[in-house]
């Protein structure tokens, strides 16, 4: 059993930077560990992923140049730094984990079996 905790959301201005922690407890290497938004009204989206076992990152077309994946196997903890922030980025964002040795759809809500509650960003004009 995977647990996941995000942090790091907040309120800033449009051009603006956050980095989201997503902190795990369990075991999560040989994973693909996702970020996903949800805007009110919109499905939930992926945005970026990455594969704790060889490190392979996968982005959404509207956030490559912008957001930027990494991890820390060391504590167990994916990182999820955005720059250059848009009103459009507002959502809630997750932290989510696939099964060991499971990476093919790394954007699709599918290929992921565990989720955290989630952390609110908000972009201002």
């Amino acid at each position: 059993q995977v647990q996941l905790v995000e942090s790091g959301g907040g309120s800033v201005q449009a051009g603006g930077s956050l980095r989201l922690s997503c902190a795990a407890s369990g075991y999560i290497y040989y994973t693909c560990m996702g970020w996903f938004r949800q805007a009110p009204g919109k499905e939930r989206e992926g945005v970026a992923a990455i594969y704790t076992g060889g490190g392979s990152t996968y982005y959404a077309d509207s956030e490559k140049g912008r957001f930027t994946i990494s991890r820390d196997n060391a504590k167990n903890t994916v990182y999820l730094q955005m720059n250059r922030l848009k009103p459009e980025d507002t959502a809630m964002y997750y932290c989510a984990a696939s099964k060991p040795y499971s990476c093919n759809s790394p954007l699709s809500t599918g290929e992921f079996s565990y989720w955290g509650q989630g952390t609110q960003v908000t972009v201002s004009s």
